[in-house]
């Protein structure tokens, strides 16, 4: 279990989601006298779990302390203190145009002084201090991903989709990138080839057989093998790569099969594979056989 505290408008919300995001049941600004029965009630699920508790719930330092120290096996939790440079929270304030939560200050920057000096006692007994003054939203929460994570655990893998579609029926609303196929060589102007689908042996054959196609495939690899750790870096949950051509049955389907077994084989994702207009799902798992 995490205990997450720190000041006003230094990121616990940020810290709150991140943990959320890798499978934490968290709780936000809990009151202090359920703290014990939240305890017990998280330790029966067996399940990851992490409160913040701060200058909101309008408990001293010491109060929190004790409700803390109160807790059987309170030992085994982490406290994670999230504070920033004074100018840093005034900014952020300011900017939110919202009251700082911490009552006893006349004005901003002395509520940010009090709070500070108060949650001085919780920040000594924390187990990591993470000052976000310099830090984007995305790269606090890659820190907290390091705090929480146990030795040798892998992160959440993003969940990713690759779909083919066809223009004539629109594009597909979820997409976070589409790739247009429509200038490859058509399996459809092939008579045996058109009642088929890219799923099957004989258009894979046939788009297999031009240059062209595979020099495509090379360049949407590439491209993914480049953008791939910077999607990560946004801390994107879900990502959607759609394919399309023109009737969302031949190049669009082969290819989508292709680039889900590349990306598994790379390890970088197990994504679902769509084929809209064929009304298939399936796992990328699965091979060229099990799907046709």
């Amino acid at each position: 279990m995490i205990l997450i505290s720190g000041l006003s408008g230094a990121g616990k919300s940020t810290v709150l989601h991140a943990l959320e995001d890798a499978g934490f049941f968290c709780t936000d600004n809990l009151p202090l006298e359920l703290l014990r029965m939240w305890s017990s009630s998280m330790q029966s699920r067996k399940q990851p779990a992490a409160v913040c508790l701060d200058s909101r719930s309008g408990f001293t330092a010491r109060a929190i302390r004790a409700a803390i120290e109160d807790i059987p096996n309170h030992e085994q939790w982490q406290l994670l203190f999230v504070e920033a440079e004074d100018e840093v929270l005034r900014r952020r304030f300011s900017t939110v145009k919202r009251r700082h939560p911490f009552p006893a200050g006349s004005d901003l920057m002395e509520s940010i002084r009090l709070e500070r000096e108060s949650l001085e006692p919780i920040r000594n007994m924390a187990d990591l201090v993470l000052d976000s003054s310099h830090l984007t939203p995305y790269q606090l929460a890659e820190k907290v991903d390091l705090f929480c994570l146990k030795p040798g655990e892998k992160k959440r893998r993003m969940v990713c989709s690759v779909l083919s579609f066809s223009y004539k029926n629109g594009l597909p609303a979820n997409a976070d990138v589409v790739f247009d196929l429509r200038f490859l060589p058509n399996p459809h102007y092939q008579p045996e080839l058109a009642p088929l689908t890219g799923c099957d042996q004989a258009v894979i054959s046939f788009l297999e057989s031009y240059e062209d196609v595979k020099e495509a495939e090379l360049h949407i690899q590439r491209w993914l093998a480049f953008s791939w750790p910077l999607v990560r870096k946004e801390r994107k949950q879900y990502f959607t790569i759609a394919m399309g051509c023109s009737g969302g049955r031949h190049r669009s389907v082969y290819m989508a099969e292709s680039i889900a077994r590349w990306l598994n084989n790379q390890g970088r994702a197990e994504p679902t594979v769509q084929h809209r207009e064929l009304g298939i799902s399936h796992n990328s798992m699965m091979t060229k056989k099990e799907v046709g």
